[in-house]
């Protein structure tokens, strides 16, 4: 069941449910397609074991998936407010919230600010700080690498930019997971709207909030992840 809802700055975004049981509602992460989703190697065993024993609530952020492309802010802060406008949706008092990747930072802001609303917190391989603002030359290096690779081969199967990218991403992608890959990149968002979603990624800096999460949480991380590493989480 797809719905859909506005936010304050006039942003279209979809609201999909599946399952029955108490809510966990997953925060949107980089590159979400609520439909293409269900097709994913990758994702689809997840959500569909999540369905089994909760009601599922995921949502597409800002410029990608079914929700609004073309929009003018694209940041941190609206990706908080994009979570507020979709937790505003949600008729029980309180919820579960699952983070994945930068999601997590979307997630602990929320929880920070509306404690009442969130039982229980989970993040997965999460990240408190962006390349951008961790004081390392090297990760700021990476970080305009990667967006330079984004905007000249993305969702090209057999482009060089993304056999890069799905080292880092699938580092043992089986071939139908890295065609999933570049279709969902496709499908998801354009080359240059993925760079500006990736670009506000890499500029989040959630670590004066740490200290005010107070709801139950839960705190998962890959040892060798290649994306957010270890340390991070």
């Amino acid at each position: 069941d797809i719905r859909f809802c506005r936010t304050s700055d006039g942003v279209t975004l979809p609201v999909a449910s599946v399952g029955f049981g108490p809510v966990l509602l997953k925060t949107s992460s980089w590159l979400n397609h609520l439909e293409h989703d269900w097709v994913s190697p990758v994702f689809a065993p997840l959500f569909a074991r999540l369905a089994s024993r909760f009601r599922l609530l995921r949502y597409d952020g800002r410029g990608n998936g079914l929700a609004d492309r073309e929009v003018a802010d694209v940041s941190a802060d609206a990706f908080v407010r994009d979570l507020e406008t979709v937790a505003a949706t949600i008729p029980e008092p309180r919820f579960a919230l699952l983070g994945l990747s930068q999601g997590c930072a979307t997630a602990i802001a929320y929880a920070v600010s509306h404690p009442e609303r969130v039982s229980h917190l989970v993040l997965y391989g999460g990240y408190a700080q962006g390349r951008n603002r961790r004081g390392d030359p090297g990760d700021r290096e990476k970080a305009q690498a990667m967006l330079a690779m984004m905007r000249q081969g993305w969702g090209e199967e057999g482009s060089a930019f993304m056999r890069a990218f799905s080292s880092i991403y699938l580092p043992n992608g089986s071939p139908e997971q890295i065609k999933w890959f570049a279709d969902m990149q496709r499908i998801a968002a354009t080359g240059e709207m993925a760079a500006r979603l990736r670009n506000a990624c890499d500029d989040i800096d959630v670590t004066h909030l740490l200290p005010q999460v107070t709801v139950p949480t839960l705190v998962i991380h890959a040892r060798h992840d290649n994306v957010a590493s270890f340390e991070q989480g």
